[in-house]
């Protein structure tokens, strides 16, 4: 039997709490949150039976062997150190820091520790991207020369998940006092590991980020909205091939859309979460001259949350990894300097 404990008591914590529940032989024992009465009604409702609001306590616990981190962004470092030095194995939810000095500190120190560590790129799970990097490394569409990538979201111009003008939980997203790295810290940070996941790693990039005017001098009570909301980025990997990646608040018509287009030289797939987690679109071989597409079904693919409980039982850890999380982060910060100072950079480390 495993044994996890949840640091965070917020909403994704719930899905944490769902995912693991369903996987046999791991028990949920435990969850912290600074606000004890939050922690134990997020308890009482997923059947959890201890609740804490001292971290220090929770995981000073024998009986405990891994944690599931859902805390805010702005404390990953503080509390996912914690766990590592408490000898926790650790699944964090993304983005691992706000910053890839940070992240490349939280990686090293899971590394020397040499507890198992994941970060939750949850868009992994999708069978149609697992698939498109199997397709992709395997060579079936030669060398790969162009990508395009986007996460299109329109909750500044929907109400269909909420008020974001009228809701914390919208307005800090908006707000870099508030702790929000913007659209590139909240969803560019899923887009970046999706696209350079079949691809390969990105070695340079060109970024511009626009915060637009949304309400009287960008500001709703406490909220000053200055937080970018599109992000627009040039990349080049590291086999050579270019690529656009973008990621807006501001795709009307699009709740929650992730697409990509890997095209070769001798062939291209497309994967579309919209339309379906599980198929993944191929032009190739004597398709190519006509551009004449078909459909491939992707096989099943555990969840970031069965691998993290198979890597505990192995050994052997899977990805992806806090390394990982810093090298995306890595590209993030990038992105923000390149913004700021409307240059290319080479993606250094």
């Amino acid at each position: 039997m495993i044994r996890l404990a949840i640091i965070g008591a917020g909403s994704m914590a719930g899905e944490h709490a769902k995912h693991f529940s369903r996987i046999e032989g791991v028990e949920v024992v435990a969850v912290c949150d600074m606000e004890l009465a939050k922690a134990r009604d997020f308890a009482g409702r997923y059947g959890i039976p201890d609740a804490y609001d001292d971290l220090e306590a929770m995981l000073a616990r024998e009986d405990i062997q891994a944690v599931s981190n859902v805390t805010p962004d702005g404390v990953h470092k503080r509390t996912s150190l914690a766990a590592i030095t408490a000898g926790k194995h650790i699944l964090c939810e993304k983005p691992l820091a706000t910053n890839a000095d940070d992240a490349h500190e939280m990686a090293q120190e899971a590394q020397t520790a040499k507890v198992i560590n994941m970060v939750n790129f949850s868009y992994r799970d999708a069978p149609a991207i697992q698939h498109a990097r199997a397709l992709t490394t395997a060579g079936a569409i030669g060398q790969v020369r162009h990508v395009d990538a986007s996460y299109r979201q329109s909750w500044l111009v929907s109400n269909e998940w909420g008020r974001w003008d009228q809701e914390s939980q919208w307005l800090w997203r908006l707000s870099e006092a508030h702790g929000s790295k913007g659209v590139l810290g909240d969803v560019g940070v899923h887009i970046v590991d999706f696209a350079s996941f079949p691809v390969g790693d990105i070695t340079r990039v060109n970024c511009e980020l626009t915060c637009f005017e949304k309400a009287p001098d960008n500001r709703i009570g406490d909220y000053l909205l200055d937080a970018n909301d599109t992000a627009l980025m040039r990349v080049t990997f590291a086999n050579g091939a270019k690529g656009t990646i973008q990621a807006t608040r501001w795709a009307t018509g699009h709740h929650n859309s992730l697409t990509l287009s890997v095209h070769g030289d001798k062939g291209a797939i497309r994967v579309d979460l919209d339309a379906s987690k599980d198929d993944v679109q191929v032009c190739l071989d004597d398709d190519v001259h006509p551009a004449r597409w078909s459909t491939v079904k992707a096989p099943p693919t555990p969840s970031i949350y069965q691998r993290f409980v198979e890597s505990i039982r192995s050994g052997q850890n899977d990805q992806p990894d806090f390394a990982r999380g810093a090298a995306i982060q890595t590209v993030l910060d990038a992105c923000v300097i390149s913004s700021q100072e409307d240059r290319s950079l080479a993606i250094v480390r």
